[in-house]
């Protein structure tokens, strides 16, 4: 759960409150099916791939989009991510730099995507497209982080993630529940959705049977784990901080490495740190002896950051993540990119 995020959403049971809102969720529905039924649609001169997600928060959009980018090279094309770099002040289109943006300028997210491929931040995914044609090759594909229900792009394909665990809530839109617009309306222009996180097998088995009724293709099973070798968390003492959609997951996986988390801040998505929590921070770890440990997102939020926020960065470490899809996922999706991109798929091989 975000820290904006109302508990609410996701309790078995619709609540007062959802209830309530019902019909502003109905109203929000309704728009929300209407804009995605846009025809009017840009078609850009290189293929579009998006990723992105039913519901508000975090899913795991950017790992998955990381893969992703990994798989079209793996088909002789060039990745580059299109997103709104949400966060930030930037309008577009503009080329991120990984090593001289800011999380200010552009948003964190970028920021990482911008280590992994070209990243074009733009508000207008239009404008960002046409900026990408003028300035890559035709190997080019736009690889858009987030924008199912945006119709402004054609797109070659879209993939839905989903947690896990926490599914699709109380099933009702905003602001009733966290579904971006109703569920069969979403699935309709989604070509695979993948399941990501640590659930157990009966949430898995009635996430199944719910995108069953709304979804006939391919459902992917993923799980995000560390990128490196995490040794140093067995059995450390450490306080944890993370100003993510949904920092449980960060804190499960703090505790299946095997980290005593001795107290833990959490803060809204994207927020910018101030002062004030670097001094809180700093405080909790010199109270605790113990680590501060946050995400690579928070983190580039720190970049250049002098005072206690300079301080908070020189003494937090990072737990760098990947996405790993379970059994024959990778060559599943990899099957679906080549067909969107009309690529002969045996001339290359995952490695």
């Amino acid at each position: 759960m975000t820290a904006k995020e109302p508990s609410w959403w996701y309790r078995p049971r619709r609540s007062w409150q959802a209830l309530a809102l019902s019909p502003a969720a109905t109203l929000y529905g309704m728009l929300a099916r209407r804009r995605m039924d846009r025809a009017h649609a840009y078609a850009p001169k290189v293929p579009v791939l998006c990723v992105g997600n039913f519901t508000a928060g975090g899913t795991g959009k950017t790992p998955l989009s990381i893969v992703l980018s990994n798989v079209v090279r793996t088909l002789g094309r060039e990745p580059v991510f299109l997103t709104r770099g949400y966060g930030g002040t930037t309008i577009g289109p503009m080329l991120v730099d990984a090593h001289t943006s800011n999380a200010a300028e552009v948003g964190d997210e970028p920021l990482l995507l911008a280590r992994a491929a070209p990243t074009v931040v733009a508000r207008k995914r239009v404008d960002g497209a046409r900026f990408i044609e003028g300035n890559f090759s035709s190997d080019a594909v736009i690889i858009m982080d987030d924008g199912l229900q945006n119709p402004a792009l054609r797109k070659a394909l879209s993939i839905a993630i989903v947690d896990a665990r926490r599914r699709f809530g109380n099933r009702m839109c905003l602001p009733s529940g966290p579904l971006r617009a109703p569920l069969a309306a979403q699935a309709s222009k989604v070509d695979v959705v993948v399941l990501n996180g640590e659930a157990s097998q009966r949430d898995l088995a009635e996430t199944r049977q719910q995108i069953a009724r709304v979804f006939q293709g391919p459902v992917l099973r993923a799980r995000v784990a560390g990128a490196c070798d995490f040794k140093w968390l067995n059995g450390a003492r450490v306080v944890a901080f993370a100003g993510i959609a949904n920092p449980g997951r960060f804190f499960d996986l703090l505790g299946t490495a095997g980290a005593t988390i001795a107290a833990r801040q959490v803060y809204p998505d994207h927020h910018p740190f101030t002062e004030a929590d670097a001094g809180t921070l700093l405080a909790l770890a010199e109270t605790h002896q113990a680590r501060l440990v946050t995400t690579e997102k928070d983190f580039v939020r720190l970049y250049g950051a002098g005072g206690s926020r300079g301080a908070l960065r020189e003494k937090t470490l990072t737990v760098p993540i990947t996405m790993q899809l379970e059994d024959s996922g990778l060559e599943t999706l990899r099957t679906r990119v080549a067909e969107a991109l009309g690529t002969v798929q045996d001339t290359f091989r995952i490695v």
